[in-house]
């Protein structure tokens, strides 16, 4: 008889709360590999402008922050608006990031992206793996993880700004990698577990750690790259 008793309403229940799981995942995953072409369209049409963009970095990174805080806030309830929004505020992510290529490639170490952008993409991939497949609750790590990103952005701007130490540049990099490595596993299983209700603000999440990891990789990678 405990087969005539089995609650097939919440199997059923349970199966599509499971599909609609992987379907989400799959839709961000999709966006965060449309963002990184964004990216990538954004650094390439301004590769040859280099050393304007280099001029006007601040500004750039000002639009930056206001189409991450206003901008996908606002849309974020507008189909078609958010994505406009997420391809804007990835697009000038790349943008952004044109002066520290455009280094690179001078100092002949143009080798170090692609070798940058390799083991991100096997880091980023094996850590969201164990993520989702990890039997580990990592939803407490939020207010730790934030308050360790703090730490990171006050020392490097004293760093930047007062010490200007190459030795704590490469101290705090290595940090911001170790961190967004973390957040990676924090914000792959968060979204696996459903505690993001649109898949533009998860790709979001997954693609600022992408971003800080490439871009981590690729400073140490030159750094330690360069014979001076």
């Amino acid at each position: 008889m405990a087969l005539y008793d089995r609650d097939y309403t919440s199997v059923e229940s349970s199966h599509t709360q499971e599909v609609a799981s992987v379907s989400f995942m799959k839709r961000t995953y999709q966006l965060l590999a449309a963002s990184m072409v964004a990216a990538a369209v954004g650094a390439y049409v301004t590769m040859p402008f280099a050393q304007m963009v280099s001029e006007y970095k601040w500004f750039i990174f000002g639009a930056e922050l206001l189409m991450l805080f206003v901008g996908l806030r606002v849309t974020r309830n507008q189909p078609g608006l958010n994505l406009l929004a997420l391809f804007a505020f990835t697009f000038l992510t790349g943008v952004s990031l044109v002066p520290l290529l455009a280094s690179l490639i001078g100092a002949g170490n143009g080798a170090v992206i692609g070798n940058a952008f390799l083991m991100t993409s096997v880091l980023f991939g094996a850590l969201s793996l164990f993520a989702i497949n990890s039997k580990t609750d990592f939803s407490s790590w939020g207010k730790p993880l934030f308050i360790t990103l703090i730490v990171v952005i006050i020392a490097s701007l004293i760093n930047m700004f007062i010490l200007q130490s190459p030795i704590m540049h490469v101290i705090i990099t290595a940090g911001i990698l170790l961190l967004f490595s973390i957040f990676t596993i924090y914000d792959t299983q968060n979204i696996a577990n459903g505690a993001y209700d649109s898949p533009v603000d998860a790709a979001v999440s997954l693609y600022l750690d992408f971003l800080n990891i490439f871009t981590s990789l690729l400073q140490l990678l030159g750094i330690f790259g360069n014979d001076e």
